[in-house]
């Protein structure tokens, strides 16, 4: 009996001794979309101060495709060691699992240590676009037809600009307009930019860039206050304030299994990186609200975005089956 409580108080001693070592080696930080879009302005912008609160590299890899399930899969499947976490994204874990019902994830796959940053969104027209404002896109959208781009199908950007085109009165707006869907968010841009698409409404982040070097026209945002550096009113002044609810976020998960001690840890480096000046500066430049949510929160919050987008998605009849 003493030799097996010798040997118990050992081991104990050396998992201690193990975990308190965490992390060992470098992390690796999956973000889900392409480069160029919110998810990966966020994760790379962050990603400084984030190094040096957790003290060892961080390896940032775009892991695309399937509207962020690509690479949520792929960190949903990692070890749940702390090695392999996931910027997480309101389309890859509300509007998704929304309107997919075939995902091969659920919210419960994951266990999320924090979200850190909110951003509204706008919906925008490259600058040579004949179309100047909400009036002038409904105006088309119900005569000859309008285009809109996305990071992909069943994503935020995908559900967010029938959203808005239902908002303002276009019938079946999930189908009377053209989706077309890209790979991530930068690319859905740059279809807009190149006449590929006639519109498309994402995060401000997405679009502060384009916005300030005229490459870009905002039509809207969907806050109830102005954005600084976009010249165009809210869906509040538009008579819309419903599409208030139509923001992003970004937070950061690991797999379900993800020890206590290491959730503890992510959000104790969060809470520090959140505050650095630079990225604070730098983030809401591009209209993002920096908000630091303690696991119980950020769970609370992405399940009612979750419920509040299937609502809608129900609404709109547009729930993808296959």
């Amino acid at each position: 009996m003493k030799v097996l409580s010798t040997l118990t108080v050992g081991l104990a001693l050396t998992a201690g001794a193990a975990l308190a070592e965490y992390p060992e080696r470098p992390i690796n930080m999956i973000i889900p979309y392409g480069a160029g879009g919110a998810t990966d302005i966020s994760a790379r912008t962050i990603a400084e101060a984030l190094g040096e609160a957790v003290g060892r590299p961080l390896i940032m890899a775009n892991v695309t495709g399937a509207g962020g399930a690509t690479g949520s899969v792929a960190a949903m499947n990692a070890n749940p060691d702390g090695y392999t976490m996931l910027f997480t994204r309101v389309g890859s874990h509300s509007v998704n699992p929304a309107m997919k019902a075939t995902l091969p994830y659920t919210l419960d796959d994951f266990r999320y240590v924090t979200v850190y940053e909110i951003n509204p969104f706008a919906c925008a027209v490259a600058a040579n676009s004949d179309i100047k404002t909400m009036d002038d896109l409904m105006e088309k959208a119900k005569g000859e037809g309008v285009s809109y781009s996305s990071s992909g199908v069943g994503s935020a950007l995908h559900l967010g600009g029938a959203m808005v085109l239902d908002a303002f009165g276009l019938e079946d707006a999930a189908n009377a307009a053209t989706h077309i869907p890209q790979q991530g968010g930068g690319a859905a841009a740059t279809a807009v930019l190149n006449g590929t698409a006639d519109f498309l409404c994402t995060n401000t982040s997405a679009l502060a860039g384009f916005v300030a070097n005229g490459q870009m026209t905002p039509l809207m945002v969907t806050t109830a206050e102005p954005v600084v550096g976009f010249d165009a009113p809210t869906a509040a002044e538009l008579g819309h304030p419903e599409l208030e609810q139509l923001v992003g976020w970004t937070g950061i998960a690991g797999p379900k299994d993800l020890p206590d001690e290491v959730a503890a840890k992510w959000g104790e480096w969060m809470t520090q990186a959140a505050t650095d000046e630079k990225f604070v500066n730098q983030m809401e430049s591009l209209g993002s609200i920096i908000d630091v949510m303690s696991p119980e929160e950020a769970r609370e919050f992405i399940n009612t975005q979750y419920e509040t987008f299937r609502t809608l998605v129900d609404e709109l009849g547009m729930r993808i089956e296959g």
